[in-house]
């Protein structure tokens, strides 16, 4: 027969241990012992037993016991001394100098950001910010004004190749911008981003000046961006042809490429690479 649940005791805890776990199973014990020995023995004589005789105590002595004092231990309480979190240390914001006044500004926070690379030489320290603006707002249209440039231009001078009555660009011509793209590519990410915020007003500030009042000065640097990213990265050897005392590219696709693009082909494959993988983390940063 199926137990009824509403005749079972309430389950108790398991808090009853110890002495308590000990009572309870001496109870039923004795109820389940008597009710055996009355279920046994219920047809049979009742056995006599015979008293046992009761030993009184022994009379209370008239004068009390001499105790020694208990000695009372005081416990005093522990102190537990409260946690001192320490403050965060407060982060001070160097205030910006004037846009005509901030070359020395610009100027330490660019060599910071260069992680201790040797770019001090490279930097043109002739209004930067306004410098930077300007050349920024050319790339962004596929030129390169090197006037505009807020660096110095690499120091050895092009070269080229002639191999079977043709020239070709020398590939040792690449390494004159080692130093522009390893400069770019060792900058660090976070601090870049973090310094190109702190100077943005100064930005901002100069790219009001060039009259532009449907875009602001991010935008420009995006499009900037997209302007680096499409060059093209040539691994073949590079046919000139010579004009007068300039070069030309002979392969036309090349020669139609904006100057930027331009520029970046002669800086070498490797460093076209090491240049767009910078200008991808910048861009994503700044289109966040």
């Amino acid at each position: 027969m199926q137990v009824n649940q509403e005749d079972r005791a309430t389950p108790q805890s398991d808090k009853s241990s110890g002495s308590n776990a000990g009572v309870i199973g001496i109870t039923v014990a004795v109820l389940l012992a008597g009710a055996g020995y009355f279920y046994f023995t219920s047809e049979k004589e009742p056995e006599i037993i015979e008293p046992i005789p009761v030993q009184l105590p022994e009379p209370v002595p008239e004068q009390p016991i001499e105790q020694e004092p208990i000695e009372e231990v005081i416990v005093e309480p522990e102190i537990i001394e409260p946690e001192v979190i320490p403050a965060e240390p407060e982060v001070v914001v160097e205030p910006l100098p004037a846009l005509t006044e901030s070359d020395d500004f610009v100027e330490q926070k660019t060599i910071a950001m260069a992680d201790g690379m040797k770019i001090e030489s490279m930097i043109l320290k002739k209004d930067i910010a306004r410098q930077f603006v300007v050349f920024v707002d050319n790339m962004a249209q596929g030129e390169v004004i090197h006037k505009a440039s807020p660096l110095k231009g690499p120091k050895d001078n092009f070269s080229v190749s002639e191999i079977t009555n043709k020239t070709y660009l020398n590939p040792d011509s690449y390494h004159r911008y080692d130093l522009y793209a390893d400069m770019i590519a060792g900058m660090n990410d976070e601090q870049l981003v973090s310094t190109f915020e702190e100077l943005s007003p100064l930005f901002n500030e100069a790219f009001e000046e060039l009259g532009y009042s449907d875009m602001s000065f991010d935008e420009r640097m995006l499009e900037a961006f997209q302007m680096i990213l499409a060059a093209p990265i040539i691994e073949d050897p590079i046919e000139l042809s010579s004009i007068s005392v300039n070069y030309q590219f002979v392969d036309t696709k090349l020669e139609a490429l904006p100057n930027v693009q331009k520029l970046m082909v002669r800086m070498g494959p490797e460093n076209t690479r090491k240049i767009k993988t910078a200008v991808r983390k910048l861009q994503q940063q700044l289109s966040k």
